[in-house]
Order: C-alpha cells, then structure tokens, then sequence
C-alpha cells in the first residue's frame, strides 16, 4: 500500500523546494527521514491509501523509489533502476579517504565507481580517474545535454592531472561525487563542478 503519487507530488512542489536545493550540497538520512516524515504525515491526514503497487515492488524498492523521487526532484516513476539506488544508499555520507573502499569508514570515488559498475551493470573498469576515462567500454563525449543515468563524469582539478576524479550523473542535474564532505549527491549546476567538468562516458552496447 503506498500514498496517491498525485497528491504526495503536490505537497512536494509546494512545500519542499527548500529541502530539495539544499541537498545537492550535503544530503543526510536524518535530514531525509525529518522531511519524508512531515510529508507523509500531511499526506495521510488529506488522502486514504490504494494499492496501487502495479510494479508489485518490494518495501525496499517502494523506499528507494519514493526517497530517491523526492531528492532529484522527478516522478516516482522515473526511479527504476532500484539496484543502482539502493547500492549507493548504502554508502552516502561516507567520508572521503583516498584508495580506500570502506562502507561508512572511507571511500576514493573512483574506487567507489569501479566497485559499482561491477556489481550494478557488470562492467569492469580500473581504480583511478585516468583508468576510467581510457576504458574502452565507454563512448567519451562532452555535451552535457546528452547526460542520462549512470554515465560517468570526469574532473579536473590541476594541471597536473588532467583526469583528476569522476562521479555518477543521476537525474535532473543530480550527481553522485566525492568532496571534502565526504561521497554524497551533489547539484551538477554548481560553479564548483561546472568549472572542473572535462567529459562524460556511456558504456556502449555489448553486441
């Protein structure tokens, strides 16, 4: 059983574009679950709840979906790629530690990359910015128009490496980055990004 999407979308747009601007640059599971709670206890007080469960999707999936929906600012029904959702779940907020993979502990973004396209879309790259910019798995390109969920984007940030980290572009202009905050989903329209973005890779169809 979950809420009439219709009416939880409409207490979101009215009510939560603060929230929504703000998470870009230091998104928080107690800052989520404070928000999430007060909308849904304003949507149970106005709406009765429907199965409308057509995907039949697990609580996990139901969770993802409407956590996920809420943080990107898009319709649920956008969010359908629930493995790579709830893989990154697990590590948000994660601070950053170079070459190092460590749930809650430490994590090197381009570690986290390679153990992520691994497990979510069987892909294996190398564990430096560099490495994954060179695989030749991935079709390059610059546009930032053409960005769609789970390409890859490459930074620099010296001249000394001219692939110097990477991140995860998600949905509407929400990405998946490591900073001095630790690993957590970013607004790709910031200064901070826009000024170091090089290019982006897509895997290419396997024939």
């Amino acid at each position: 059983m979950i809420v009439v999407l219709l009416g939880l979308l409409s207490i979101i747009s009215c009510g939560t574009q603060k929230y929504i601007q703000e998470i870009p640059y230091n998104f928080s599971s107690e800052t989520y679950a404070e928000k999430a709670g007060g909308i849904q206890n304003n949507v149970n007080s106005q709406y009765s709840n429907v199965d409308d469960n057509i995907e039949k999707l697990s609580d996990e999936e139901l969770r993802i979906k409407e956590k996920y929906s809420i943080i990107m600012e898009v319709m649920p029904k956008i969010v359908t790629n629930y493995k790579l959702y709830s893989y990154i779940d697990n590590w948000i907020g994660t601070p950053y530690k170079k070459q190092t993979l460590e749930e809650k502990t430490g994590v090197d973004c381009s570690y986290f990359i390679q153990s992520l396209y691994s497990d979510v879309y069987g892909e294996t790259f190398q564990k430096t910015p560099d490495g994954i910019f060179r695989s030749k798995s991935l079709q390059l390109f610059t546009g930032r128009a053409f960005l769609k969920e789970g390409d890859v984007l490459f930074f620099r940030y010296d001249k000394m490496h001219p692939i110097s980290d990477v991140g995860i572009y998600l949905n509407n202009d929400r990405i998946l980055a490591c900073t001095s905050n630790g690993l957590n989903i970013y607004d790709f329209n910031d200064e901070y990004f826009q000024l170091r973005y090089v290019a982006a890779g897509r895997l290419k169809p396997k024939n």
